[in-house]
């Protein structure tokens, strides 16, 4: 009895500001085994496997802006080329990790750390999606404001499609509505 691996193809891609590959990768492999397997990132999660609760959720970025892709059901290959960022690449890097020096803490982005003064998750299992949901979010914001009258229905069309079995949606909600409130350029008065 033989057995033969699957055929393979190069990938090569941008993920959280470093170039990758190209790596000979399993055609069909889904992206999320990549991150995890080849990458050692294992902040995007598998929930349901469907693409339906977007724990597993990266972003791309291009010139258009950013969108979030679902890493369960898109092949690795689908990316790229592409310039990706997981849950990994969203907050700030130390900018001095010599060895003879003590590790600096990384600094959250301000959604990160809104969620912490929100206590907006209780099990953490969907907290990477969340993430890169309001991430996404608000740097469309940053680029195209909106009028305070319409924060909460923007969140909740963003976020929506977010599942969290804990249902800390309210949460999650509040703390992306403080940081849209208090980020200056977010929103305009109309």
């Amino acid at each position: 009895m033989s057995t033969s691996s699957p055929p393979t193809r190069p990938l090569q891609l941008t993920l959280n500001g470093q170039p990758v590959g190209p790596i000979d990768v399993p055609e069909g492999l889904p992206m999320i085994a990549f991150l995890h397997e080849y990458q050692n990132l294992t902040g995007a999660r598998l929930g349901c496997g469907i693409g339906e609760c977007r724990a597993c959720v990266v972003l791309v970025d291009d010139a258009s802006g950013s969108k979030e892709m679902r890493t369960c059901i898109t092949g690795a290959h689908y990316f790229s080329g592409k310039t990706v960022r997981t849950i990994e690449g969203i907050a700030a890097k130390p900018t001095d990790n010599a060895a003879d020096k003590p590790r600096k803490v990384i600094p959250l982005a301000p959604i990160q750390q809104k969620y912490l003064e929100h206590f907006s998750f209780q099990c953490g299992y969907c907290t990477p999606g969340f993430v890169i949901g309001a991430t996404a979010l608000l740097e469309r914001l940053a680029k195209t404001p909106i009028p305070v009258a319409d924060v909460e229905k923007t969140i909740t069309e963003s976020l929506g499609i977010h599942l969290c079995r804990c249902t800390g949606y309210v949460r999650y909600f509040a703390a992306v509505k403080d940081v849209i409130l208090h980020t200056p350029g977010y929103t305009t008065k109309g």
